[in-house]
């Protein structure tokens, strides 16, 4: 989605790890990418700035090289990343737009939303996090009430009425200032097929 000589933003499929579990399973999006390169033979190897989880999709952040990684971690540490989501959660909230402020193992964590469609039993959710907690978004939503159509491992599938062959939270868009350049730098990933076959039922 974007390459320049330090970064390369990929949109990762859901499904797929960004990095080995402690179960060392290979087939991971770091590993994909990184055999491509070897099999170039292009010297540099890709580090992933930040995770997303296996059951999400979007835009990863990728390091050609340790020094460029440190600056984008620490520019993720100091929250000058703005990360952006689109979910689709359970139901209907009871506010168009708002924040959720629960703890997540015992640390502050804030996730800002706004409701931007009204689906079938659903609400098509714009979310942007300014902490960066494992599971943040998933966790918040199930505590309010509206869990991510999908969710397995926060909601019982069972539970939803809509049977989404996914789970529907796709990281849409990333905006930060270049760690070497000072560029501004914006991009945008548009939702996957099995989400918008969602919408259109």
């Amino acid at each position: 989605m974007y390459e320049d000589q330090w970064l390369l933003i990929a949109d990762k499929p859901a499904g797929l790890l960004v990095i080995p579990t402690p179960k060392n399973e290979t087939h991971t999006l770091t590993g994909l990418l990184n055999r491509e390169l070897i099999e170039k033979k292009i010297s540099y190897r890709l580090h992933p700035c930040h995770r997303l989880d296996r059951d999400t999709s979007g835009l990863i952040i990728y390091a050609k090289g340790k020094m460029p990684q440190k600056k984008m971690m620490d520019a993720f540490k100091d929250r000058m990343i703005r990360k952006t989501y689109v979910a689709f959660v359970q139901g209907k909230l009871p506010e168009s737009y708002g924040e959720i402020r629960i703890p997540i193992e015992e640390r502050s964590a804030l996730t800002a939303y706004k409701v931007i469609r009204q689906g079938k039993g659903f609400s098509v959710v714009e979310v942007k996090p300014s902490t960066g907690r494992k599971n943040q978004i998933r966790i918040h939503f199930k505590r309010i009430g509206n869990p991510v159509l999908g969710e397995t491992k926060f909601a019982f599938r069972r539970d939803f009425n809509i049977k989404a062959k996914r789970l529907c939270l796709h990281a849409t868009a990333l905006e930060f200032t270049h760690p070497i350049t000072g560029q501004k730098i914006r991009v945008e990933s548009g939702l996957p097929e099995k989400m918008l076959e969602l919408l259109k039922a």
